[in-house]
């Protein structure tokens, strides 16, 4: 497991292989814009034109990209991971996406002597930057074990789920809490601000408290800074909620409170922020 490739240098993605590179392994990437992994190239990664050029020769194969379609696409497409992928090699999806996705693409590796783990994580541009992410992880647990060297260098907080699709499913429970949290930090805050309260000292006392939180700790603060910008995508953060509610309804359940939360966000992309980071939804409560 010394050759690492990384497909998808975004927000989060970039500083999880930097990481990574920074532990000691040989790493190759490749994004969609090569510009994007120049500081990577400068620090010692080596660039690969496609990604079956990264399967290829990759002992270990991790991808962070957008959507479904496009874990869908690197997978299975005729130049994609799986087509291309040693056997033996390691494959960890990170992207947040659909747990039948995760299941089709492990019981795909296995076939063809693979392994494939799911393995969302949380904890924004902040916890990639300092590789302290929450990852949640489904696939065998040999395979799990067999990475968790590889895991601590970009996460604190490494759990294994259960069986294939697993780590999706507690994404989406992550992203359920999340949600409809990031209504009650903002609500908070523009309360704080009509009482005639300082809300940072508000901050002080709430942020301690029962009401604590990874948003209102980490993210309240870039809302009364005016800082929007992108740790995690109102587009994304959308994207994930869709699939939420759709597990949910395959399951059975009502989540009225995550539908609130993802009309809201729709309504905050619809006026121009769904490149904006999660936080942004701040402004939908103070500029409209």
């Amino acid at each position: 497991m010394q050759t690492i490739g990384f497909i998808g240098l975004g927000v989060m993605g970039k500083s999880m292989a930097r990481n990574l590179l920074r532990a000691g392994y040989s790493l190759i990437v490749y994004t969609r814009t090569k510009e994007k992994a120049e500081d990577l190239l400068a620090e010692g990664a080596v660039w690969k034109e496609t990604v079956k050029d990264v399967a290829q020769v990759a002992d270990v194969v991790m991808t962070m990209v957008g959507e479904p379609h496009d874990v869908e696409h690197i997978y299975f497409g005729d130049d994609g991971i799986l087509n291309d992928a040693k056997r033996g090699a390691y494959l960890i999806d990170f992207t947040t996406s659909k747990p039948s996705l995760a299941v089709r693409i492990y019981e795909a590796a296995k076939e063809k002597g693979m392994f494939a783990l799911d393995a969302p994580v949380s904890g924004g541009d902040i916890g990639a930057r300092e590789g302290t992410l929450s990852i949640m992880v489904g696939g065998d647990k040999e395979a799990f074990s067999a990475c968790m060297p590889l895991f601590s260098h970009i996460g604190k907080n490494i759990v294994w789920q259960g069986k294939a699709g697993a780590g999706q499913h507690t994404k989406m429970c992550n992203q359920i809490a999340i949600a409809t949290n990031m209504i009650g930090v903002c609500e908070a805050l523009v309360y704080a601000e009509k009482a005639g309260l300082d809300p940072e000292r508000v901050l002080q006392s709430i942020s301690q408290g029962a009401a604590s939180s990874w948003s209102l700790s980490n993210l309240a603060p870039r809302m009364l800074a005016g800082d929007f910008a992108p740790g995690f995508y109102v587009k994304h953060f959308i994207k994930d909620m869709g699939i939420a509610l759709a597990e949910a309804e395959t399951l059975g359940l009502s989540l009225p409170g995550l539908k609130l939360a993802k009309q809201l966000y729709e309504s905050l992309a619809e006026r121009g922020e769904e490149q904006s980071g999660t936080q942004a939804l701040y402004k939908w409560y103070k500029e409209w």
